[in-house]
């Protein structure tokens, strides 16, 4: 489970843990941040330090058909194996280590996860967890060993072999699929498509529950064309079942464009809904819709959202629509 390999210089050491396999030197982490070439093998720098912890809903992940209505307790730390000059959470993800931060064992997040009332278990989020993995795979461990779930929030850049890992503990699953072309991946995310697509496919054939958001930015990755591509590919790839989650850009990091206009976000959810049958619209006003599931059957509105406020309005305990009886959501990942 030690994803790194020494190379002809016995003190530089590849990182086997996502596509990029930095090579570092001796006392330099690779381009993540955190993970550090200590001499003898990779250490992880950012072991049980917490930037960011919360119990959130469900629905914040975002996680529609997990579960809905319920909370978990989210945790993130800092780093991230992208460099998107879009990034919504640039404070944490793209630093290494730093001072203000708090430092907790997993068995006592385990434990906080497991007394907190309401809770279904522990989300990896904020930044990106995939590189955080010796300090998830133990806290999926207790949390799995307690009879909770694991959620985990990533960009989907990661190794089969770690990914193999993470599958064999991780419940439930939001893949940032940043837009629908390599050139996009490799101008703005420094990463690559087809590892992001692998992945995805990995996750869905490994069982676990899965949904999709792409962030969608004016003039990048906003084309109605790529929409249905992705949506296509979606479909006949994971499945016409699987959530897409299109969600509205604001400036943040390294860009100052203008906010996604509303229409846009509608227009391509409408593309999208060609090809697949739950897409949700994300920060946008409560007013303006996109965030309910109906029933693609016969229609019935199953939950109301506002905001990360969640109704249930026709689904059943086993998770089918109380008017026609389509299934909408797997019987084991519904608590009425």
């Amino acid at each position: 489970m030690f994803f790194f390999e020494h190379t002809g210089d016995d003190k530089v050491i590849k990182c086997l843990l996502c596509p990029h396999e930095c090579v570092i030197n001796p006392g330099r982490t690779g381009l993540c941040r955190v993970r550090e070439n200590d001499g003898a093998g990779i250490r992880l720098t950012t072991y049980g330090v917490i930037s960011a912890y919360a119990s959130d809903p469900v629905e914040k992940k975002p996680l529609y058909h997990f579960f809905p209505g319920h909370k978990v307790l989210s945790v993130g730390s800092y780093g991230c194996n992208m460099k998107c000059d879009f990034c919504q959470n640039d404070q944490i993800s793209q630093h290494g280590k730093q001072s203000e931060c708090m430092t907790i064992s997993s068995e006592e997040l385990a434990l906080r996860a497991q007394l907190m009332h309401g809770n279904i278990g522990l989300a990896y989020t904020y930044n990106e967890p995939s590189i955080w993995f010796e300090f998830v795979i133990d806290c999926a461990t207790a949390i799995k060993e307690q009879g909770q779930f694991n959620l985990m929030i990533t960009n989907g850049y990661i190794n089969k072999g770690p990914l193999k890992e993470y599958i064999s503990l991780i419940d439930a699953f939001n893949v940032d699929l940043k837009g629908f072309s390599e050139d996009f991946y490799r101008k703005y995310t420094g990463g690559s498509l087809k590892h992001v697509l692998d992945s995805l496919v990995m996750i869905s054939q490994g069982g676990r529950h899965l949904e999709i958001t792409t962030l969608i930015i004016p003039g990048l990755n906003d084309s109605p064309g790529l929409m249905r591509d992705e949506a296509r590919w979606i479909s006949e790839s994971l499945g016409p079942d699987v959530p897409l989650h299109i969600s509205r850009y604001f400036p943040r990091y390294k860009r100052t464009d203008p906010p996604t206009p509303f229409e846009t976000i509608r227009n391509l959810s409408d593309v999208a809904s060609e090809h697949l049958q739950y897409v949700y619209t994300g920060n946008m006003p409560a007013d303006v819709g996109g965030s309910d599931t109906s029933c693609p059957s016969c229609k019935k509105i199953l939950i109301k959202r506002t905001g990360y406020e969640t109704r249930n309005t026709g689904l059943t305990d086993e998770g089918r629509c109380s008017v026609c009886g389509a299934k909408i959501i797997n019987s084991d990942h519904v608590r009425i």
